[in-house]
């Protein structure tokens, strides 16, 4: 292929990445400065936790009816008005002092950001040529974990030569610069009619009933694919409710000072790095289905190490490999979902499997938190990686039966 005809064919992909990696960047500084602004306010740890239920309760909210709407309107414009409303909003946020209203504002912008991630999905799927679709994904997870190693450095950065709420100002400038970049992207809608007419149609019960059915009867119309997806988000499940108990982990089992956490997490952050640029290299070499299968196996079996360690240095290693696999794993699934889900409905099938994923999230990560406490975190972070095992282990099984191959070939066959 000329230079000519590869720069035309990766035009408008390479300026979406640009446009998701500074988004993702700003996000990263966002939070960590979010987190910073909540315990100066308050002084209290609990305070910072209460970020975390407000974000998870909004993603559970926005993911129940969001669907409909995505699947409604022009999914171009519906990304630059959520860019600039969150950014409006995130300029706004240093201007509250009191917990309640951060709270209130915090539920708003991650709701925002909820509907975003489905929309720019079904958007990709839209643009991106099917063969294109899995060097795309491994990309995207090389932006994914450049952003979380640089972000956290640059608000590092920021808080030494600045505040808090100047981080706060970058993220609202990334989110608007984002907006901007998109507004410069391809109408891939342009002529095609939506699913419903927008305008007309209110978002009711009535609508919101009819398009949970119509999930349903696509799961149960195609059970290979709702198995696959509810495997893999059993497995995201399990790995936030293990993260929510690792910074304990680290200090109160393992004993580390704060300074060897904070090395773990860039160990952490390396891994990420290192198997993203693997992954970009050599991802047209592995079948899709290998990419999801080994690729979660591996970081299972990641936490399982680090979960059993006793030393610094094999935590170390389990962090590395959890964080290496990822990639992997994470460009498969991207892959498998974007060529398998049918793309007239993408919005409504994934905010409404995103809301049973981040409802389990809550009840998981609640669960575990009440188990450490009667028993303690070593049994369960064990016992949890050993779930995340067994769990990865039938994924991987179900994704490599020859029977399923035509799963994972590079041809949408209901997207279109």
């Amino acid at each position: 292929m000329g230079v000519n005809k590869l720069i035309e064919k990766w035009r408008y992909p390479a300026i979406l990445l640009f446009s998701i990696g500074v988004s993702s960047v700003g996000s990263w500084i966002y939070f960590i400065a979010l987190n910073l602004i909540v315990l100066n306010l308050t002084g209290s740890a609990i305070a910072v936790s209460g970020l975390y239920i407000v974000r998870a309760s909004s993603t559970l909210f926005a993911s129940f009816w969001s669907g409909s709407l995505i699947d409604r309107l022009n999914k171009k414009y519906l990304m630059i008005v959520l860019n600039l409303f969150e950014s409006l909003l995130i300029v706004t946020l240093p201007f509250f002092s009191t917990l309640t209203w951060i709270y209130f504002m915090v539920f708003v912008i991650t709701m925002a950001s909820s509907m975003y991630r489905p929309t720019s999905m079904t958007y990709i799927t839209k643009l991106i040529p099917v063969e294109q679709r899995k060097r795309f994904n491994s990309l995207r997870s090389l932006l994914d974990s450049g952003a979380f190693v640089t972000g956290p450095a640059i608000a590092g950065l920021l808080f030494t030569i600045g505040t808090p709420n100047m981080a706060i100002y970058l993220n609202a400038l990334a989110l608007f610069l984002s907006a901007c970049i998109t507004f410069g992207m391809p109408n891939v809608e342009a002529n095609q009619q939506l699913a419903s007419k927008a305008v007309d149609e209110k978002i009711s019960y009535k609508v919101l009933f009819n398009d949970w059915k119509l999930v349903i009867r696509f799961s149960l119309k195609n059970p290979y694919i709702m198995m696959i997806y509810l495997l893999f988000s059993a497995m995201i499940v399990m790995m936030t409710a293990t993260d929510s108990l690792e910074a304990a982990f680290a200090t109160q089992v393992l004993s580390l000072s704060e300074g060897k956490y904070g090395v773990l997490v860039g160990i952490a952050g390396a891994g990420v790095l290192v198997g993203s640029l693997m992954n970009t290299a050599i991802v047209e070499r592995i079948p899709t289905a290998w990419l999801i299968g080994l690729g979660s196996l591996i970081t299972a079996l990641g936490y399982l190490i680090f979960t059993s360690s006793y030393t610094f240095l094999i935590a170390s290693l389990g962090c590395f490999i959890l964080s290496f696999a990822m990639a992997f794993a994470n460009t498969g699934f991207y892959t498998f979902y974007q060529n398998n889900i049918p793309v007239d409905s993408m919005g409504r099938i994934g905010s409404i499997y995103g809301f049973v994923e981040a409802l389990f999230i809550i009840i998981i990560t609640a669960i575990f938190g009440v188990a450490a406490e009667i028993t303690s975190i070593r049994y369960v972070v064990v016992c949890a990686a050993i779930i995340m095992l067994v769990v990865a282990s039938v994924l991987l099984i179900f994704n490599v039966q020859p029977s399923k191959v035509r799963f994972y070939r590079n041809i949408s066959k209901i997207n279109d």
